[in-house]
């Protein structure tokens, strides 16, 4: 068969780019090695968050979070789409100097907040430990189980007649096609190279690097936390060169369930736990929330996000590959950011002009045309 785009990578950016540009009437494969789902977007947490580590970054996060808003009324309730709010936890003064920053960025870009202090947010999230000096509540960050929302985007891309194909390894891009392992092609007029971290090894020239994670799924505890939980120093956990962080990150599920993180390693390739970080990170996040040493876990596990050296994603137009575009390098917001991944990517292929500059996430940016 022959297909306008096939995209290479059947995670949450690969499914949103398929829904954007199968409902925009293009033929599209998606061709995915494992299963739907089954990489990186498996080991996220699903927390859709406006971000402000800088303008790129809060562009695409503020449009995707819109994006999600506008698609809740579709989402199945497997989704599990929940509009909890984020509160950014300040340990001390100097942190509540960055919670007072946040707030003013955001309100200069219409997007509302509150400052917290003390008292209020204990009276939000009274099992957090007392003596923190307060936080920022962002009340319209929302949760999502990523892996059923994929699933709502490939089955409606496949609805609009997109093909999904598992099983399939690719071992490489050409202009007109993408080839699999078992020596056939894929024939089509472009490719999307959504392949996360291994999006590097077929188009030669991206900068990503894998980082591993580790999380956590607690039994049924209602009410533990009401909010997704973030100590503010996760900023420069997520985003230092340090090789080993971790963080307090708690998210409630909807099922009463609590998500656990967050770790980030650089230079571990193997999947196994790192009990030595699994320590460190439980340890982080008793001193937030004693009352966590009390719950019993159900699971612990692993993944590997796609980092790039200036913490955004390559979006677009592949330097040197014709008719060859980019949707990878997410690292830890590529649940949040997929939705808005797709719409740039289908605005790049149809020549149309995008709700927001799309310059930023070029892979041009890193990559020299030979």
């Amino acid at each position: 068969m022959n297909f306008d785009v096939a995209i290479v990578g059947g995670g949450i950016v690969g499914a949103a780019c398929a829904y954007a540009l199968s409902r925009d009437g293009l033929k599209v494969a998606v061709i995915e090695s494992a299963g739907v789902a089954s990489g990186t977007t498996a080991a996220g947490m699903g927390h859709i968050v406006v971000m402000d580590d800088s303008e790129a970054q809060f562009a695409l996060t503020q449009y995707s979070q819109r994006l999600w808003n506008e698609l809740v009324p579709e989402l199945p309730k497997l989704a599990e789409f929940e509009n909890c709010g984020t509160i950014w936890v300040a340990a001390n003064d100097e942190e509540m100097t960055e919670v007072r920053r946040k707030h003013g960025f955001y309100a200069e870009r219409g997007i509302k907040s509150e400052i917290l202090d003390e008292t209020s947010l204990r009276a939000a999230e009274p099992n957090l430990r007392q003596g923190l000096a307060g936080g920022l509540l962002v009340a319209g960050d929302s949760v999502v189980y990523q892996l059923f929302a994929t699933r709502f985007l490939i089955d409606t891309a496949k609805q609009n007649g997109a093909v999904l194909m598992v099983g399939k390894n690719v071992v490489g891009i050409d202009a007109d096609a993408v080839l699999l392992s078992d020596g056939t092609k894929v024939e089509c007029g472009k490719v999307v190279n959504a392949a996360g971290f291994a999006a590097a090894e077929l188009s030669p020239g991206l900068k990503i690097a894998k980082r591993k994670g580790h999380l956590i799924i607690t039994e049924r505890y209602p009410d533990l936390a009401r909010h997704q939980l973030v100590e503010l120093g996760y900023l420069k956990s997520a985003h230092g060169s340090a090789t080993d962080s971790v963080a307090f990150n708690v998210q409630p599920r909807s099922t009463g369930q609590v998500l656990l993180g967050s770790s980030r390693q650089f230079g571990a390739e193997d999947g196994e736990i790192d009990h030595a970080i699994l320590r460190r990170m439980t340890a982080r996040a008793f001193e937030y929330m004693p009352t966590l040493k009390t719950l019993s876990t159900v699971r612990v596990w692993t993944g590997f996000r796609p980092a790039t050296p200036d913490n955004l994603p390559y979006i677009g137009a592949m330097p040197g590959q014709a008719d060859v575009y980019v949707a990878a390098g997410h690292e830890g917001l590529g649940i949040t950011t997929s939705l808005g991944t797709g719409e740039l990517i289908a605005d790049a292929i149809l020549g149309r002009q995008s709700a927001i500059p799309a310059e930023p996430y070029s892979p041009a940016r890193e990559i020299e045309e030979h």
